[in-house]
């Protein structure tokens, strides 16, 4: 049976904290509302895990304030822990125990007697599909398999507000679709979740609202499609077939759709995004304008796309930087094939 609660999971003002002379937090303002994902989108060091350490009770704040269901942080921290589960950034499970073992532990710590231990242990191995693994050491497991049951461990107790520290980062693109199978199912059993991530595609498929997060602020907030609706309602992708034409394709493109065109890393590769605020024509209007003045100046285009602004788009319009720097995205892309 699934629990509903309603208004707000968290109410942060104003909230700042600093390492020394880093300052990690610079007054995130956040309001999530219950029995929903809320996410953090921002690239490392923007200060998303901090903000979840203050929430959840691990970190006292320098300033402002924060409540969880009612309960302040730093006065009602007991409240707020009893209503909480975190899963971090690594797996915070025993890697020399089993499945089994390390679910049927935590249980017991949590107070469950030891058959009801090994009830529930067993039922969320088997929700999560790691039932044939329940005995074999975590430390075998794979990198999607270790996210699982770390996951299985967060909600032995069915917490309230369920903290998701990029919960994929590094996993292949099967293991990330698993992750947000199990965030969908423990959101529809009355879980409110806050997941901070990297990735737009995630808290697109993920978050009903998303905060974006940059040197410890809060930058934009809204739903997926009002963030990518603000630096434009599409984005022109195209290959040339000769590098040698992009100088005359960028001046043709910039007269075309009156915006400045972006040259990529590819020679033959650039981009520019449409349909913003102020234009006379919607963007699909003024991509065929481009691809038609392209050919009248004898440009040949091997490929062409319009779509939704991308992750680095929606930042380097908000912040003039990307989300995630190209070394860290030839990484997390290595990863993921």
């Amino acid at each position: 049976m699934s629990r509903r609660t309603t208004g707000l999971a968290i109410e942060a003002e104003g909230l700042t904290r600093s390492f020394g002379d880093t300052r990690a937090l610079a007054g995130i303002d956040l309001q999530v509302p219950a029995g929903t994902v809320y996410g953090l989108l921002g690239p490392n060091g923007a200060g998303k895990t901090t903000a979840v350490r203050v929430l959840a009770t691990l970190l006292r704040p320098d300033g402002g304030t924060a409540r969880v269901f009612g309960h302040d942080v730093v006065t009602e921290a007991d409240a707020v822990r009893g209503r909480v589960s975190l899963t971090g950034q690594y797996a915070s499970v025993d890697e020399d125990l089993t499945g089994t073992e390390n679910l049927v532990l935590l249980a017991r710590l949590l107070g469950l007697r030891k058959p009801a231990a090994r009830e529930r242990a067993a039922a969320l191995l088997a929700a999560f599909g790691l039932t044939d693994a329940s005995d074999r050491q975590v430390k075998k497991y794979s990198g999607g398999m270790r996210r699982r049951i770390d996951i299985a461990a967060s909600i032995l107790n069915t917490p309230d507000l369920l903290f998701l520290d990029e919960p994929t980062t590094g996993l292949d693109p099967r293991s990330r679709n698993q992750v947000w199978e199990i965030v969908r199912a423990v959101v529809a059993h009355g879980t409110t979740v806050l997941l901070t991530t990297q990735y737009l595609d995630e808290a697109d498929q993920l978050a009903g609202r998303i905060a974006v997060v940059d040197h410890g602020r809060v930058i934009a907030e809204g739903t997926p499609g009002e963030l990518k609706s603000s630096v434009g309602s599409g984005t022109v992708h195209l290959r040339l077939r000769d590098a040698a034409q992009r100088p005359e394709a960028e001046k043709v493109l910039q007269a075309a759709l009156g915006v400045p065109v972006q040259l990529e890393a590819d020679p033959v590769a650039l981009l520019a995004r449409v349909g913003e605020a102020g234009s006379d024509l919607d963007a699909s209007a003024q991509a065929a304008r481009a691809l038609g003045d392209l050919a009248r100046a004898g440009i040949v285009v091997d490929d062409f796309s319009l779509g939704q602004p991308s992750l680095d788009e929606v930042f380097l319009a908000l912040t003039d930087h990307p989300a995630v720097p190209a070394d860290e995205r030839d990484d997390q892309l290595e990863a993921a094939r």
